[in-house]
Order: structure tokens, then sequence, then C-alpha cells
């Protein structure tokens, strides 16, 4: 459904950008809120979609007809914005990871369901050319997936300081990064986590947050996952370095920092093919399937349980710090 009245809440965030032109596109977006509406990416983007701005979340979402809003922002206040919606009926986008904790996820996801209000995850990287190859080897027996973006004080400089904040943003590259490719891991075995080791540190930064994590998730099949993020590299035009690999019932497929992929199959022959490994480009096609699928509730996009799945290993990993194996 397209042309519908659309609000933005969090307008600053940096994925922002990334959708706001397949926003233009498809929405009718009637206003843009943020915490300060005098930074300049928020007067831009309200200029650009010829919205007003406004610093109270609450008035926006008490405009009449609203038929759809996007949550962004700092993940302190999440649940709170995603409840007032749900009061209203409004169908929403929500950033992961809603909120600071799994309860605060878990209290959203129950309320949604209960009120049957619709909601969905940009949890971009399902569909994207990274999962498409790792799919080639079948479903996974052993997955690895290592994401390393660039460095925590980015986030000073692209009006997000509150990245840096664990009481505003529950935590550091773990919950930023992992939940996209703890999410590809869950959805290619179609299992829950069933044991997660972890690891986390700050020591490179010296920051409250954490700048590399390292996930162990084993499945009650016995099927494992290693992730690592962080936010261990350089500031760079090359924005992150990443590489993927995958094993299962089809062969094994590999999955470079530079695009380079390959499969080889069981009968020891080897695929190698170039594709695109930057993020960016996948916000722009789902924001333009949430407004294919609004009508259907967004369907086939990912979902707050879909979500709560994930982020359970990503927060229990919190809960234990010092590292350890935890039943999840």
């Amino acid at each position: 459904m397209t042309n519908v009245r659309t609000i933005i809440l969090g307008a600053s965030h940096w994925h922002v950008p990334l959708c706001a032109q397949a926003m233009a596109e498809e929405h009718d977006m009637i206003a843009v809120g943020d915490d300060d509406v005098s930074r300049v990416q928020v007067q831009e983007l309200a200029d650009g979609w010829g919205a007003p701005v406004e610093a109270d979340w609450r008035k926006l979402v008490d405009l009449p007809d609203v038929g759809l809003a996007y949550v962004f922002g700092p993940h302190e206040g999440m649940a709170e914005k995603c409840m007032a919606l749900i009061e209203r009926g409004i169908p929403f986008v929500v950033e992961k990871p809603v909120g600071t904790s799994l309860e605060d996820l878990s209290t959203v996801r129950r309320a949604a369901e209960a009120a049957g209000v619709p909601a969905t995850v940009p949890l971009v990287q399902r569909g994207g050319p990274t999962e498409a190859w790792l799919a080639k080897a079948g479903r996974p027996t052993y997955q690895r997936a290592s994401f390393i973006a660039g460095p925590p004080a980015r986030y000073l400089f692209n009006a997000n300081p509150w990245m840096l904040d664990p009481v505003k943003a529950g935590g550091g590259c773990l919950a930023n990064l992992g939940p996209h490719f703890v999410d590809l891991f869950l959805r290619g075995c179609g299992e829950a986590a069933a044991e997660v080791d972890s690891r986390l540190s700050s020591v490179l930064h010296g920051q409250a947050i954490e700048d590399h994590a390292s996930l162990i998730i084993t499945t009650p099949e016995g099927r494992e996952a290693i992730v690592e993020v962080g936010y261990a590299f350089p500031g760079s035009p090359l924005k992150r370095y990443c590489s993927f690999t995958s094993v299962g019932e089809s062969g094994f497929a590999t999955v470079d920092s530079d695009g380079t992929a390959t499969f080889t199959a069981l009968d020891g022959t080897t695929e190698v093919d170039k594709i695109n490994v930057d993020s960016d480009p996948l916000y722009d096609p789902f924001v333009r399937n949430v407004a294919r699928t609004l009508e259907d509730g967004f369907r086939g996009l990912p979902t707050l349980a879909q979500l709560e799945d994930v982020m359970r290993p990503i927060w229990r990993a919190y809960d234990h710090q010092h590292g350890g194996r935890e039943h999840a």
C-alpha cells in the first residue's frame, strides 16, 4: 500500500538516509520527529519530504489518520514509543533491538500480537546477496560470520552519540551488529539457540560499550554458529571487514570482504562469483517491501517474534559478560 500517511520517530538515526528516497516514493511522509529538530540531517529530511518537524514524539502519534510509523533513535524509550503506537492501532517498523532488554522487546511483541497491530524489523540481510550465496551450502551445520565495522567514535560525528552510552543503547557492537548474523544462522537452520558461549571486550577503544564480541551459538540438534562483530575497523572508505562461511548438506560456501564468493559442492567442483557485501543498499528495497506488504500485515518480512529469538542469546551474553556457557 503506497502513499499511506507516515510518521518517523528518531529521524537522525544513521540508517534513515538509506531509506529516505524509498520513503518519499512509497509513503506520504507527514511528520518528522527527533529529540533535536535542529540537526542538519533532520532538517534536510523534512525539507526533502515537505514535512514538519517535531521534538515531542507524543504529538506525532496523535496526528489524525496515521497509517504507518517508523521508530528509530535511541534504544532506550523504543518500547514506550511502540506501545503508544500499538494503543492507537498504528502499524510500525522498528529498528532492532527494540529497547535495552529482552523484556522490552517481549512486552512490545506480546502487546502487538494481542492487539493485532502489524510490526516488522529491518533485518536487511534477509534476502540479500550474502544470505543467498550462503544458502548454496544448504541448511547450515556450521556457520561463521565476521563483521567488523568502523570505530565507535563515528557515532559522535553522525548525530548519534547515544550509541556510546550503554544505558541509552543497551550495549555496543553486539546489540547493534549481531542481530543480523544471528538471524541469518537461526533462519537458515530453522532452529532456536539452545546454548550460548560469549566473550565481550572494550579493550581497543576503552569505551563504556564493547567494541568486540564473539558468540558461539549451538542449536538443539548441535548445529553451531560463530558470530564475531566489532567496532575494530579503522575509519576508512572501505567501511568494514566482513567474511562468512557456511557448511551444509550441499557443500561449503564462503564470502570474503571484497565480495569474492565461492561454493564448493560435495563432488569437489567449485563455483566462484563476485557479490555486493555492502549492507547499505539493502534498506531501500526493505522500505519498498514495507509498502508492498502493509495491507497483508507485513507478510514475509521479519516479525517481532523472530527478533525475540535472535535477541535472546544476545541479551544473555550481556548478562554474562565474563563468558561461560548458558542455556538460552
